[in-house]
């Protein structure tokens, strides 16, 4: 006996609509605000605008021919958070070998001034003030640390995969779309995101596996717009459907 789908998005009450319409709305948002964040984040890591497969070799195999984190940084997304003679001076004295002297004179001073507002105050990211955290940044950039890519990929895995839940389960209700095609677009978000977490792994070991990092998130996220927008047209634009016929009452 063929499925009878009992209603759509057409048919909800006014308060599902608008609970629906509010989530779908701030999950779309947040999702441009991701966008935002990774191009001011990777998308400087070449210390140019705009995301490029070196910028994700940079951020996630490192800069191994430019030096140490501190200058790929300093050259890159930290460029413009100091002064030219305060970010060339960090920049020669890491690569002069950083004397326990100079640092005691001056950058410490000017790391405290420039960095530790970010660096001292914000969690995640490492507290450069601290002498041997700088030790760690002066060596050789070899992008992310596996320890950090572990919890990154977890906290990754856990929260957008609860999104693309919700966000799917809400557009099951579209109408006009088939069964299958409703299972293969809901499911793509999550093979996409698995895709992208472990092309962040792939990278680190060789970096011709960047061009997955882009694929991964433009696929997860390109996915998800079109069951956002589709299930808010639905809702709002396109017109209430007739009711279903009821089944017949049992002789």
């Amino acid at each position: 006996m063929k499925e009878i789908q009992r209603f759509t998005l057409a048919d909800l009450t006014l308060p599902m609509k608008t609970l629906f319409s509010g989530y779908l709305m701030v999950i779309g948002l947040g999702l441009l605000f991701a966008g935002a964040q990774i191009m001011m984040t990777h998308g400087m890591a070449d210390g140019k605008v705009g995301l490029s497969v070196d910028d994700i070799i940079y951020s996630y195999h490192g800069n191994r021919e430019g030096g140490s984190k501190l200058v790929s940084k300093l050259n890159g997304s930290m460029k413009d958070n100091a002064p030219p003679e305060v970010r060339l001076a960090m920049i020669k004295w890491a690569e002069s070998g950083a004397s326990q002297e100079e640092w005691d004179e001056k950058i410490s001073m000017d790391v405290d001034q420039y960095c530790a507002p970010c660096h001292a105050n914000m969690p995640g990211i490492p507290n450069i003030t601290d002498k041997p955290v700088m030790d760690e940044m002066i060596k050789l950039d070899e992008g992310q640390s596996p320890s950090t890519l572990t919890r990154v990929s977890h906290i990754h895995l856990f929260g957008i995969s609860f999104i693309f839940f919700f966000v799917g389960w809400i557009f099951t209700y579209a109408t006009g779309i088939s069964q299958m095609k409703k299972a293969i677009i809901s499911s793509v978000p999550f093979l996409f995101l698995i895709v992208d977490v472990l092309s962040w792994w792939l990278t680190k070991w060789n970096p011709n596996f960047a061009w997955l990092v882009i694929i991964g998130g433009f696929g997860y996220s390109l996915s998800a717009a079109i069951m956002i927008f589709t299930a808010l047209y639905q809702m709002w634009i396109l017109p209430r459907r007739k009711a279903h016929p009821v089944d017949p009452p049992m002789q």
